[in-house]
């Protein structure tokens, strides 16, 4: 794994300019470093060696006469397979990385070599001939790719923060992501806060000449759920294809460990690995903590487990240094977690297995039980369900039982179901906290998604939104940034092109049987670790901001950056006090007031805005410790 950064167009000092945008992100690739710089074009890469760890595997890399040069970011798990046939079909081949098999696919299968790949990837091929870049991202998402086309110059690279270096970048803060931010926690589109900076789509690739670009979808995934195969069957063939895919994602010169919670995926993956070490983080508040069921599992299949209890003050004094990595922000708390966990598993390896993937695949949130627990109620005319929705919004105090459930269902699926754990501020509630001008748009970003999906069941519609909107942009995201941050390679065993294709054929019932979810997985998973694993109810990754929030010390913390002048820009301050105020006392002394997501969604906004809008161009963190 590593990172690239690059551009193609004309300005002076051009390797200069070039070794300024990779010393942004120095983080992604500490081992070594390397360029490519003519008059048209120029890339730069920094490396993270984990296949042939030799300097012959250093990038960019080059085809056989040095006509076509490639920077790469990620790893092609099937590329033994793809480079018997590449030497049959006469290529030569200098080094033993995967990645060499992409420069010299792209020489034989041109733009349809994507289509043959199974793995992790953002690259970019320049063709010194033509003139002509051609760049993709795999089929998840799982690794990231940004653009941006300005003043005659289209740059490229795995982080933003490398185009600031680049002396036709246009630093502009893009209002119209706040809103829908404000809803998702994320930006949910390919837009960015950065006008002008854009994110290439997952199983997305880009051709580049003459200064036009093209972009073309070249995968889609298709849930058929039309499997003939029994239940037990279904089990095995999981089993069967995570243990493949697992054996491809340990494929490595270096030692691959394991992330490990206390629930099914990781502990999952982590036996299917037989890696010899596993890493868990948690907090002193007991319910936010799997650190004892995380080590009682790694004893239980012998496995060394390393545990790190964050405390409160460190996690609170990263989250500036954690924007600065993010790019953008992310109002998942579970990001700086990830940080802590990240950086401890840094210490000791290069490569760590993790369980992302699972839940929008094989249907694991427990959201995904509500279109079946609910079948009566939802028989009644929608007309009369709306009319109840809008009775228990307006009318019926916050905090009255059935108040929630009425309003969600006073909507069809396509009108409530956005993401999971979106909607943190409601479109009406967004518009009474912003000032003009930054107004979410939810329904512009799900419509298309949904008329994707038209006549599939309410489950398979929500794991399609997910994996568009929540995997790609929160999920997939932090635990690259937060990775990478610490120059760890995040892989991700469930997010394989064959587990994949498996997971498209299960019906309903195999994914769900409410309050069950991931039945099949779990059934998979039973065979091989114990039931009170395979059957516990998924967690997410908790942690105490709301408890954190009603102290004082982070009460005014967050009052401050309420008050300040950043925040009187965008939102209306009192209503940001009220808001803090209400979580920490309750609005009367009867109702108990939740209000830490919405709290947190505008504070690392903030927070992220104060890192690089206020102070000119961002400082990475080793050199503002110096």
């Amino acid at each position: 794994m590593c990172g690239f950064a690059g551009f193609v167009g004309e300005v002076e000092n051009r390797e200069e300019v070039l070794e300024n945008m990779m010393n942004t992100i120095i983080h992604r690739g500490p081992d070594s470093e390397g360029k490519y710089v003519d008059e048209d074009a120029a890339l730069g890469f920094r490396r993270l060696s984990i296949i042939d760890l030799s300097e012959v595997g250093d990038q960019p890399l080059y085809n056989e006469d040095r006509s076509k040069v490639l920077v790469f970011n990620g790893e092609i798990y099937n590329y033994q397979e793809l480079r018997k046939e590449l030497v049959e079909a006469g290529h030569v081949f200098v080094s033993n990385t995967d990645s060499e098999t992409l420069i010299h696919g792209y020489e034989e299968w041109g733009e349809s070599l994507v289509e043959r790949l199974r793995g992790m990837y953002a690259f970019v091929i320049w063709d010194t001939k033509t003139k002509k870049l051609f760049g993709a991202r795999d089929i998840f998402g799982i690794k990231p790719m940004y653009y941006a086309q300005m003043n005659g110059t289209l740059m490229f690279g795995s982080e933003i923060k490398s185009f600031m270096e680049h002396p036709k970048f246009d630093k502009i803060f893009n209002e119209d992501a706040l809103g829908n931010y404000l809803s998702f926690q994320f930006v949910p589109t390919n837009e960015t806060f950065f006008k002008g900076v854009f994110c290439l789509q997952p199983g997305h690739y880009f051709t580049y000449e003459n200064e036009k670009m093209e972009i073309t979808r070249y995968f889609e995934p298709n849930f058929t759920g039309d499997t003939t195969k029994s239940f037990e069957e279904i089990v095995d063939d999981i089993e069967a294809v995570m243990k493949e895919s697992v054996e491809m994602h340990k494929i490595s010169d270096v030692e691959v460990a394991s992330y490990l919670s206390s629930g099914v995926d990781s502990s999952y993956l982590t036996y299917l690995g037989q890696v010899d070490r596993t890493f868990t983080v948690g907090f002193d508040e007991g319910k936010y903590s799997e650190i004892q069921d995380a080590k009682e599992f790694a004893a239980s299949i012998n496995m060394q487990n390393d545990a790190k209890v964050i405390s409160p003050e460190e996690y609170w004094d990263k989250l500036s240094d954690i924007q600065y990595y993010m790019d953008e922000p992310v109002a998942d708390p579970a990001a700086i977690a990830l940080y802590f966990l990240s950086e401890e598993a840094s210490k000791k390896v290069k490569v760590v297995l993790s369980g992302e993937g699972s839940d929008e695949l094989f249907g694991g949130y427990n959201i995904y039980c509500e279109p079946l627990e609910h079948t009566s109620f939802n028989k009644i005319p929608m007309p009369i369900r709306r009319a109840l929705g809008k009775f228990a919004e307006y009318c019926l105090p916050r905090g009255t039982k059935g108040r929630g459930f009425l309003m969600r269902h006073g909507k069809t699926l396509e009108e409530r179901y956005f993401a999971n754990a979106t909607n943190i501020f409601t479109e009406r509630e967004a518009n009474k906290i912003l000032k003009k001008g930054c107004e979410p748009q939810i329904q512009k970003v799900t419509k298309p998604l949904y008329e994707r999906v038209q006549g599939k069941d309410p489950v398979t519609k929500m794991q399609y939104v997910d994996m568009h909107l929540w995997l790609v942009h929160d999920i997939l995201m932090k635990g690259d940034k937060m990775g990478m941050a610490n120059s760890l390679e995040v892989r991700v065993p469930f997010l394989d092109k064959k587990v994949l294709e498996l997971a498209e054929t299960l019906p309903l019932d195999y994914k769900v049987r409410a309050p069950k979810t991931k039945v099949a997985l779990r059934g998979a998973a039973e065979k091989v670790i114990r039931s009170k694993t395979a059957e516990k109810k998924k967690l997410g990754f908790p942690i105490p901001t709301r408890v954190w929030l009603k102290e004082d010390k982070y009460y005014n913390r967050v009052k401050e950056m309420f008050q300040s002048e950043a925040a009187n820009k965008f939102f209306n301050t009192e209503l940001l006090i009220k808001m803090l105020d209400d979580h920490k006392n309750g609005k009367n002394k009867n109702e108990k007031t939740d209000n830490s997501r919405k709290i947190w969604t505008v504070y690392i906004f903030l927070v992220w805005y104060d890192r690089y809008f206020e102070h000119g161009k961002p400082v990475h963190p080793e050199m503002a410790a110096r």
